[in-house]
């Protein structure tokens, strides 16, 4: 056995404690990379240099591992939101709440499978109830009773976090565009509208785009008919 020198000591890199959240943020990093059908709590522990037994001591299950990559992912949001550059929500309250919820869907768009997870949990996240409490806060520094600000929770619904909750959803190994021209060719004689709707729309922004019809401009579209619609609903006191 050849010794070992004090070269070898030197050039060892020192391991690092394996952690709740280190886990996660390896979960984050993987599905990022290779998609969610790519997570198993054996690739996860590959991903952190372990064995896959030792992952149960910091995540009781995928499950448990789901949950764990949502918060990360809003506490992500947080942190982006809070440095946000926007009026004062006295000064001008749909500004400063668009740039919040703008800046939420940007970190989405850094992990576009994050709403598809966050739709499936069983439980409210605090992370999530602490960014809602923040846009409640914006509400009423803006003006809103807490009645107002109720009703525009409920309307802005998703899009509060940054992004739209699909009516439905295709194939996932179909692209929007040709899941659109699947659709055309089999409904054209039974939907004549519905078909002359999707002949008409154009998707040009994958980039933007977070679901089968969910991209930028359409989102900002929708988001910017309900602050408006709120708007005259706060200045009429209703």
């Amino acid at each position: 056995m050849t010794p070992r020198t004090d070269a070898d000591e030197l050039t060892e890199q020192p391991r690092i404690p394996l952690s709740r959240r280190r886990v996660l943020r390896a979960a984050v990093g993987l599905i990022d990379r290779d998609g969610l059908d790519s997570l198993t709590m054996r690739r996860l522990a590959q991903e952190v240099g372990a064995e896959a037994m030792s992952l149960y001591h910091h995540v009781a299950n995928k499950e448990a591992v789901f949950d764990g990559v949502v918060e990360v992912i809003l506490e992500e949001i947080l942190v982006a939101v809070g440095k946000v550059e926007a009026p004062s929500p006295q000064e001008d309250w749909q500004a400063a709440l668009r740039a919040r919820i703008l800046t939420a869907r940007e970190v989405f768009l850094r992990h576009p499978w994050a709403p598809q997870v966050l739709e499936t949990r069983s439980t409210t996240s605090p992370v999530v109830v602490a960014y809602i409490d923040q846009i409640v806060a914006i509400l009423r520094a803006g003006g809103f009773s807490f009645d107002l600000a109720h009703r525009a929770l409920h309307v802005l619904g998703s899009r509060a976090l940054g992004f739209t909750q699909e009516l439905f959803q295709p194939d996932g190994a179909q692209s929007a565009d040709a899941a659109a021209a699947g659709m055309m060719e089999q409904m054209a004689d039974r939907f004549p509208n519905i078909v002359g709707m999707l002949a008409d729309g154009v998707h040009e922004d994958p980039a933007g785009t977070l679901g089968f019809c969910d991209d930028q401009f359409e989102f900002e579209f929708a988001l910017d008919l309900i602050l408006e619609g709120l708007e005259r609903r706060r200045a009429a006191g209703s």
